[in-house]
């Protein structure tokens, strides 16, 4: 079981920004992220948008880096994953 945040490459908001993620639990994610001061409006269905500035804060409190496509494979071999399809509501 592994919290896990990629590398930050999404723009918005004049920031860069990374996904949080859990390898197996979204009780485990969302108490990390509570822990960490993240908030609950950053989650979006199986992740959580994160600022680049947050990530190294993210890492010391036992967040894995990897790299995005790492961070897909193991959310999506979790069973976690939510695909755009079930985002759009098909």
């Amino acid at each position: 079981m592994a919290v896990l945040v990629d590398t930050p490459l999404w723009p918005a908001h004049g920031r860069l920004w990374a996904h949080l993620v859990s390898d197996a639990d979204l009780d485990e994610l969302h108490a990390f992220a509570a822990r960490h001061g993240i908030p609950a409006r950053a989650f979006d269905r199986d992740h959580y948008d994160v600022p680049a500035d947050a990530i190294d804060d993210l890492v010391a409190g036992g967040a894995q880096r990897v790299d995005a496509h790492e961070l897909t494979r193991r959310l999506i071999a979790s069973g976690l994953r939510v695909t755009a399809r079930e985002r759009r509501g098909r």
